[in-house]
């Protein structure tokens, strides 16, 4: 897949979801805006939720939606990219395209939904008076690896969802359970300690932790833990991709 393909499945893929609206693209800036007024509203306001650690009214929405937007972006990707031979199938019967390559296009898509969030939720935290850190610059280097990850494991699954259609059901039901057993909704400190010993070892929690401790306390946690998920990102993504070299044929022949 060349580069002007990409661009082009991108945009496409980014303007479809709003095709047919009034607003089009605008909702893109809307539903995330309408999301964080509704966290902020619910959990700062109604249910006056405090943060342990943490001073302020809202600094319970703030970590909650800063463990949210990184977590929407890995879950989509992962999702998405599990499906897209079988969503795309009428493509690569007819064009010679890079099932390596074509993934691509849905981490450039969740990416620009992501970016459109972060400036929205950057501004909601100028907004309500909350300090930004000069922390926040290892942010980006944070979501690369994550969407790394997400791309190795939706690349894998891609493959196998052709051939095992329930794997499609499977995933959307691991990710459920995943989100759950991360830290985004809740703290680990009032996890049993059996468990939270367990969940130190979820690759999400790691990335996610950062981007908490960063947004909301403006400190820079231990990063061994994003290492080591850099690593393992690498590591499965060449095994995706030995695994793409043995059943490239046999996709293209089963789809």
């Amino acid at each position: 897949m060349n580069l002007n393909l990409l661009v082009e499945f991108t945009k496409r893929d980014f303007t479809e979801r709003y095709s047919g609206s009034i607003l089009g693209v605008g909702w893109s800036f809307i539903s995330p805006l309408v999301n964080i007024m509704i966290y902020t509203l619910i959990f700062s306001q109604v249910m006056n939720a405090r943060l342990p650690g943490a001073t302020g009214g809202y600094s319970y929405s703030v970590y909650l939606i800063s463990g949210l937007i990184p977590w929407m972006a890995f879950s989509n990707t992962v999702s998405r990219i599990s499906t897209i031979y079988l969503d795309k199938k009428h493509i690569i019967s007819k064009i010679n395209i890079s099932l390596f390559r074509m993934p691509l296009f849905i981490v450039l898509s969740e990416s620009i939904t992501f970016l459109i969030t972060m400036v929205i939720f950057v501004g909601f935290l100028i907004v309500t008076g909350q300090k930004l850190s000069t922390a926040m610059l290892i942010l980006p280097f944070v979501y690369v690896v994550q969407q790394l990850l997400a791309f190795a494991l939706g690349f894998m699954l891609a493959q196998l969802t052709v051939f095992i259609r329930d794997l499609k059901e499977f995933t959307a039901i691991l990710m459920q359970l995943w989100f759950w057993f991360t830290p985004i909704v809740y703290v680990i400190s009032i996890v049993p300690n059996t468990l939270s010993e367990i969940i130190i070892y979820n690759p999400a929690y790691q990335i996610v932790n950062i981007w908490q401790q960063v947004v909301v306390y403006q400190t820079i946690p231990d990063m061994t833990g994003i290492i080591v998920i850099t690593i393992l990102a690498h590591v499965l993504l060449l095994a995706a991709f030995l695994m793409y070299r043995v059943l490239e044929k046999d996709i293209r022949d089963f789809l």
